[in-house]
C-alpha cells in the first residue's frame, strides 16, 4: 500500500488522464472510488492564465475548466475505461454546466496527453454517444493538453473531508452512488 491507502502497483509505471465534467469536488470523489486509480488531483488546465485561483476560475474571465488529473495503473484500470465511467457519471450533453453549477469552467472536458490518448477518447464519445446513454449530442471537448494547475488545498479530497456539507450530500453522494451501482466490480476494497 502506497502512503495514502492506495493498492502499490507491482509496475511503477503510471499514466494521467485529465477530464473536467462539472465541479471537480464531484470527478474527484467518483474517481477516487476505482482499483487502478493511485491518486486524484483538483486544478485547472484549459485555459490562458498561469496559476489561476479559483475565483478567477469561478469568474468565467480565464478560459479554465475545472479538472482532475487522475493518476493510474493501466495494468489494473485501462484509459478506456476512465473515459466510459467519465461519460456516465457526468452529463456530457449540456453546455457549460453540470446540474446547479453554470459557467465555462463546469464544461466537459477531456484533455488528451498524447495521440493514443485523443484516439481513444473521440472513438469512446462517438461509441457512447451511438448508445444513447444520454439523450442528446455530446458536447464535450477532446483538446490536447498544455498545462494543469492544481487546486488550492481545501478543494484536494473536498468530498471525503466534507461527506455532511449539503452540496456533498444532494449533489456528489449521487454520482458516487451511480458509480457504485454501474461499476461496482471496478470498486477499491475497503481496508
Amino acid at each position: 500500500m502506497t502512503e495514502n491507502g492506495r493498492e502499490e502497483s507491482e509496475t511503477t509505471d503510471l499514466q494521467d488522464a485529465v477530464f473536467g465534467g462539472g465541479c471537480f469536488w464531484c470527478i474527484e470523489a467518483v474517481f477516487t472510488e476505482l482499483r487502478g486509480v493511485d491518486t486524484v488531483e483538483m486544478g485547472y488546465a484549459g485555459g490562458g492564465v498561469v496559476n489561476p485561483t479559483y475565483q478567477q476560475v469561478c469568474a468565467g474571465d480565464t478560459g479554465h475548466a475545472e479538472v482532475v488529473r487522475i493518476r493510474f495503473d493501466p495494468d489494473v484500470i485501462a484509459y478506456r475505461d476512465l473515459l466510459t465511467i467519465f461519460f456516465h457519471v457526468h452529463n456530457p450533453t449540456t453546455l457549460n454546466e453540470q446540474g446547479p453549477d453554470k459557467g465555462p469552467q463546469y464544461r466537459s472536458i477531456i484533455l488528451t496527453l498524447d495521440e493514443e490518448q485523443r484516439k481513444t477518447a473521440e472513438e469512446v464519445k462517438a461509441e457512447l454517444e451511438a448508445e444513447g446513454i444520454w439523450e442528446g449530442a455530446f458536447v464535450t471537448e477532446i483538446v490536447p493538453f498544455e498545462a494543469f494547475f492544481r487546486a488550492e488545498d481545501y478543494h484536494q479530497a473536498y468530498y471525503r473531508n466534507n461527506p455532511d456539507k449539503v452540496y456533498c450530500k444532494t449533489v456528489i453522494s449521487p454520482k458516487v452512488l451511480k458509480l457504485r451501482k454501474l461499476f461496482g466490480d471496478r470498486i477499491r476494497e475497503e481496508g
